[in-house]
C-alpha cells in the first residue's frame, strides 16, 4: 500500500476529519480531463464524504496540456515524464487515461510504487495484457478500479435492483450491444485505435467490454460463447503528424491496413441458464453511441440505452390492465441522481457518471476495501473475450475459462 502520509482536512458532515487523497493523472486528453473535473466536483456534491481529493501532479507529453492542467484545473505541478507521477510521495491514487499501449507498463510501475490505480478501460488491449496487469496489482496489494462507468448510471442501478428483487421473474434472455459511428467514415485516418499492436483488439476491447461487464453485473457469469468478427473498412488514410482519432484524410492519401476488428457478435449461455446475444460495432451507420441492453424474464422485461440514459423501459406482467412497456424517467428517487439535480425527469449527463465512479473509487480507498469494478472484473471480461476470439477462428462454441493467474 502507499506509504504516503495523509494530512487531515476539513471535518465531514459527520464531524470526522476528512482524509486527503493525493491524485496523480497520467494522460490529459478527454478522459484525463473528465476525471480531473470530477475530482474537483466531488467536494461540491457529496457533503457526507470522508475524504477530499487533491490534484497533485498531471503527466502528459503535450506541453499545452500540462499548462492547462496546472493553470485551469489546479494541479500543483505537471510533467512530461509519467515516472514523476508514480514516484511522487504526495500521490496515493494514480488515474491512468493514457493510450492503450501504455497501460500495462504504467499499472505495473504504479503498483510497484504502492499506489492505488484507477485505469480507464481497457486495462490491457489484449487478454494477456489485462491478466498481467491484474496480477501485478494484486501482488502489490493495491486497490484497483476500471472505467466501466455505465454501471453507475442511476437507472442501471435501478434495473439491477429490479432483477435482484425478482420483479422480472426468472431471467431467460439478455441482449447487449454497443454501436458507435466513430469508425464509420472510410476516410477516417488510421489512428492507433485501429492497430492491434497499439490499441490491442478492436471493438471487443473498446466497446463490447462495456456491454459484457454490465451483463456480468446484472446476470452473472457467462459459461460459453460462439462468435464472429469482421473488419469492414480494411484500409484507412495514414494520419498526419498531428492526426487524431477524429481526423479525416482525402481519397488520394496513402493508406495503411486496419489490423483489428470493426465488428463483433456472439451468442452465449450464462451460468444461470439464460441465453444472450451481444454485438459491438464502430463502423455501423446510424447509432451514435448506442450502449444498450434488454433483459427478459418470465415476469417482465426492461431496457436501457445510453443515448437516453435518463429513461428506463419497463414491462411487468403484473400490470394486467395496462400491458406494454412504460417509460421510467430518471429522478432523485434513484441512486445518485439527486446528488446532481432534484425532482424527476431532470436529466444527468455522461460526466456525472464519471463523478460517481471516482467518488466510489475514492470511498474504497478511504475504507481500505476492494473496489468493484476493479481489475478482477476486467479479467472476467477478457476471459469471455478470449473465448469469443477463439470461437471466431474455430467456428465452434467455446467454453469461458478464467484467465486469472495465481
Amino acid at each position: 500500500m502507499s506509504s504516503t502520509v495523509q494530512t487531515a482536512g476539513a471535518p465531514s458532515a459527520r464531524g470526522r476529519a476528512r482524509r486527503r487523497i493525493g491524485i496523480g493523472v497520467i494522460g490529459f486528453g478527454w478522459l484525463g480531463q473528465a476525471h480531473s473535473r470530477s475530482m474537483l466536483r466531488i467536494p461540491t456534491l457529496f457533503a457526507e464524504r470522508d475524504f477530499d481529493p487533491e490534484l497533485v501532479i498531471c503527466g502528459d507529453t503535450m506541453p499545452e496540456r500540462i499548462d492547462e492542467a496546472v493553470r485551469s484545473y489546479g494541479f500543483a505541478r505537471g510533467t512530461a515524464d509519467w515516472r514523476q507521477v508514480v514516484e511522487d510521495p504526495a500521490v496515493e491514487v494514480v488515474v491512468i487515461a493514457a493510450p492503450n499501449m501504455l497501460h500495462v507498463e504504467l499499472i505495473e510501475a504504479a503498483a510497484a510504487a504502492g499506489k492505488h490505480v484507477f485505469c480507464e478501460k481497457p486495462v490491457g488491449g489484449t487478454p494477456e495484457q489485462t491478466v498481467r496487469a491484474e496480477k501485478a496489482a494484486r501482488a502489490a496489494g493495491v486497490i484497483t478500479g476500471v472505467g466501466y462507468n455505465y454501471r453507475w448510471a442511476p437507472l442501471v442501478r435501478h434495473a439491477a435492483q429490479l432483477i435482484a428483487d425478482g420483479r422480472l421473474g426468472e431471467i431467460t434472455n439478455y441482449r447487449g450491444r454497443f454501436f458507435s459511428m466513430y469508425g464509420s467514415d472510410p476516410l477516417g485516418v488510421l489512428s492507433w485505435r485501429f492497430e492491434v499492436d497499439q490499441a490491442g483488439h478492436g471493438v471487443t476491447t473498446d466497446l463490447m467490454s462495456h456491454s459484457v461487464d454490465l451483463a456480468h453485473m446484472l446476470l452473472g457469469p457467462i459459461a460459453r460463447v460462439i462468435g464472429t468478427t469482421e473488419t469492414f473498412i480494411r484500409e484507412r488514410p495514414l494520419p498526419g503528424a498531428a492526426g487524431t482519432h477524429y481526423g479525416r484524410g482525402r481519397p488520394e492519401d496513402p493508406k495503411g491496413t486496419v489490423t483489428n476488428e470493426d465488428y463483433a457478435g456472439m451468442l452465449c449461455e450464462f451460468a444461470s441458464g439464460a441465453r444472450g446475444t451481444f454485438e459491438a460495432s464502430r463502423s455501423m451507420v446510424g447509432p451514435e453511441s448506442q450502449m444498450a441492453f434488454d433483459v427478459y424474464g418470465t415476469g417482465g422485461a426492461l431496457g436501457w440505452n445510453l443515448e437516453k440514459l435518463n429513461e428506463l423501459q419497463l414491462y411487468l406482467v403484473e400490470d394486467t390492465l395496462d400491458t406494454g412497456y412504460r417509460t421510467i424517467f430518471g429522478g432523485d428517487r434513484f441512486p445518485y441522481h439527486g446528488t446532481f439535480v432534484p425532482g424527476s425527469a431532470n436529466g444527468i449527463g455522461f460526466e456525472d457518471l464519471v463523478v460517481i465512479e471516482d467518488y466510489e473509487f475514492c470511498r474504497s480507498v478511504t475504507e481500505g476495501r476492494r473496489h468493484s469494478p476493479g481489475f478482477a472484473e476486467a479479467v472476467e471480461w477478457v476471459s469471455v473475450q478470449a473465448a469469443l476470439l477463439k470461437s471466431a477462428q474455430s467456428g465452434c462454441w467455446e467454453p469461458v475459462v478464467s484467465l486469472r493467474e495465481e
